[in-house]
């Protein structure tokens, strides 16, 4: 099962990067530069669709300016013991509401939630 299964409403027509060691990308996507947080409320002001975000310094760095506005977190069955930790350094707790649920018959779950606010 895939993401496009799960959530059907997200559909990729384009795609942004906020690497800082890029200098271009390619494809169907586009290089942000200069203020992240102005970068991506212009973003959310033009997609109409939301945006999914990735990794893990960009997921931290979108929380500490309060710019989430749903968190999705798939969880395996599975304890690697090592791995990058998620927000890791976050300045402030953030209080989470679970909006939906769904597991899948490889025993992993997928949660969804909004923060509190």
């Amino acid at each position: 099962m895939t993401l496009a299964d799960y959530s059907p409403e997200y559909s990729f027509c384009c795609l942004a990067s906020a690497a800082s060691t890029l200098d271009r990308v390619d494809w169907n996507a586009e290089l942000l530069r200069g203020d992240l947080g102005k970068a991506v409320q212009q973003l959310k002001r033009e997609s109409g669709k939301g945006l999914l975000v990735g990794g893990v310094k960009l997921p931290l760095a979108l929380a500490e300016l309060g710019l989430i506005d749903e968190y999705e977190f798939v969880v395996h069955p599975r304890l690697a013991g090592h791995g990058p930790t998620l927000f890791a350094g976050l300045s402030k707790h953030v209080d989470l509401r679970l909006v939906s649920r769904l597991e899948f018959g490889s025993g992993a779950v997928a949660m969804r939630y909004e923060p509190r606010r």
